[in-house]
């Protein structure tokens, strides 16, 4: 019988929910149906796509394989109508146990599971944990062309790809969750492209497109040719389901496809922080919410990034002024509240710290005021938030950038209270490019107002928390672009105290960022889950003890 000389592979970039197996399922026959009307041989899903990824110790849950499975082979029946075939992520019970599958549904039965070879134990990937290892294996034969499906990491070094090659594949299908940071899509296409000139094949990759508690998987889902050129590309931060069309062209097959301009660096990080907020909030059935503006600069990107992810109708801002407040502060609230058109309160917090301080007077007799009664007005600010969200049931978002949870600046049960943080890994020195950005420009779908939403005069004054008189961050703090080199030496590259002070960095300076960020390890153990945006984020990329007793000497 003479191989086809042409396949139809449709690409689903979707944006799955961990745990709705029958929402994913849905999704999928509704992808399908698209696929089919495009004309489509084979439809391709993306990593674990029917249980969500990543699944982590679900998968230690039998009943959730079995389920998983279960759905997986329904969708198998309905492939008996001549339609389209479908490769699907999934979990799958193997006898040496639970594997990392992609599945290959044709003719009304699963036709065949390939196992995901090489399991990725670093960062913010655990997998060796929950799966076992799949054998090197030979393609699929999908109605005479034979695919080769090496899930995500499997391709990140040549040994799968050789094997597939060696055994005969002719096209590969590469379904991944490869979650997003910044410089990320540059980096799949590299992987990709030399895994395609060591074996000549053409490569389909397939990615997901979603929020998941800190992750964000951004999509992009591209494919290149057999001699390394770009046959496509599909947009990032979008769900997506496009029809390709692929020719024999020697050993493997080519394609000419949409090539979408990609949004990079600022533009994309400010993105991921809105997919992030609006999935995590959505997701886990929250009907808005509720924040603190105070004037300043965190507080207000927090509020325009809500707002774009979720309307203004779903977002409720409170300013909460003492004594300390300045005049230009609740101006500068008030106005970015205007400019947003979220609904704006003042709730004055005099009465509930001086009756803190009445009842803690007997106990701090004899002592000066100082950190802890400046944290009062913050704790007050947090329970206030906090009774919003209990009696209304709007998520507190929290708004402390990178740079202070790093050191330290930020305080437990007061402004560290919430839910979801979407600035957690953003340095308060791209918190201001950040600002400058979105008043001139959003993103594809965002549903906040165009122009500018954050007063400009919150951009170019004095960082402050307005804690005492005439307080300053950088009373505290070295100037933040002094501290965010550091900080981003210490927690992105783990240099040395030598290593920074050599590229001209004051030695008790770097010695002191090192301590705070040290022993601000147990506030951060604390702090609410935010957006991953760089390669070493807070919690599933670094991780500290917090009885820790280094400290490098320099």
């Amino acid at each position: 019988m003479t191989p086809p000389d042409k396949i139809s592979v449709a690409i689903a970039q979707l944006n799955p929910v961990v745990g709705d197996i029958s929402g994913n399922l849905a999704k999928a026959r509704a992808a399908r149906a698209e696929a089919a009307k495009g004309g489509a041989d084979l439809i391709a899903f993306t990593e674990i796509f029917i249980g969500g990824y990543p699944p982590e110790d679900l998968i230690l849950k039998p009943s959730f394989v079995a389920a998983c499975q279960a759905a997986v082979e329904d969708l198998a029946k309905d492939t008996a109508d001549g339609g389209p075939g479908v490769l699907i992520g999934t979990p799958w019970k193997g006898k040496a146990g639970v594997h990392n599958a992609a599945a290959l549904l044709d003719g009304g039965k699963v036709a065949g599971v390939r196992f995901k070879v090489d399991l990725p134990n670093y960062g913010v990937f655990d997998e060796k944990r929950v799966f076992v290892p799949g054998l090197l294996t030979g393609p699929f034969d999908f109605r005479g062309v034979h695919i080769g499906v090496p899930v995500c990491e499997d391709i990140w070094t040549d040994e799968v790809i050789e094997t597939l090659a060696e055994t005969g594949a002719e096209l590969l299908i590469v379904p991944n969750g490869s979650p997003y940071w910044r410089g990320k899509p540059d980096e799949r296409i590299q992987i990709a492209a030399a895994r395609v000139v060591e074996s000549g094949l053409a490569l389909i990759y397939t990615n997901q497109m979603c929020g998941q508690d800190d992750l964000i998987f951004d999509g992009g889902s591209f494919a290149l040719n057999g001699d390394a050129t770009l046959a496509l590309q599909l947009p990032t931060f979008s769900e997506e389901v496009v029809v390709t069309h692929w020719k024999r062209k020697g050993k493997t097959f080519h394609c000419e496809g949409p090539k979408a301009v990609l949004i990079e660096d600022d533009e994309a990080d400010y993105t991921a922080c809105v997919l992030g907020l609006r999935d995590y909030v959505t997701k886990n059935g929250f009907p808005g919410v509720v924040l603190g503006l105070s004037g300043g600069i965190d507080s207000a990107i927090c509020a325009a990034m809500a707002v774009d992810a979720l309307g203004a109708d779903k977002v409720h801002c409170i300013m909460m002024p003492y004594r300390f407040t300045s005049e230009e502060s609740l101006g500068d609230a008030a106005g970015c509240a205007k400019a947003l058109g979220v609904r704006y309160d003042v709730v004055p917090i005099s009465e509930p710290v001086e009756g803190f301080e009445a009842a803690l007077k007997p106990l701090f007799e004899g002592t000066e005021r100082g950190i802890t009664e400046e944290n009062l007005q913050s704790r007050v600010r947090g329970t206030i938030l906090m009774s919003v969200s209990n009696k209304f049931g709007p998520m507190v978002v929290t708004t402390g950038n990178k740079s202070e949870m790093s050191v330290g600046y930020a305080t437990l049960y007061g402004d560290m209270n919430g839910g979801f943080n979407p600035i957690k890994d953003i340095y308060k020195t791209q918190v201001y490019r950040l600002s400058e950005l979105r008043n001139r420009w959003k993103p594809v779908g965002a549903l906040g107002p165009d122009g500018e939403v954050i007063p400009v005069n919150i951009i170019t004054k004095a960082p402050t928390a307005e804690l005492r008189d005439n307080q300053k961050d950088q009373d505290s703090l070295p100037p933040y672009e002094v501290l965010d080199a550091i900080l981003e030496a210490l927690v992105e590259d783990e240099k040395s105290v030598a290593e920074i002070v050599a590229q001209g960095f004051d030695l008790e300076t770097v010695k002191k960022v090192e301590r705070l960020l040290y022993l601000a390890e147990y506030k951060r153990r604390q702090a609410a889950p935010g957006v991953k945006v760089t390669r070493r984020n807070f919690g599933r990329d670094r991780r500290y003890p917090i009885t820790n007793r280094f400290r490098d000497q320099g």
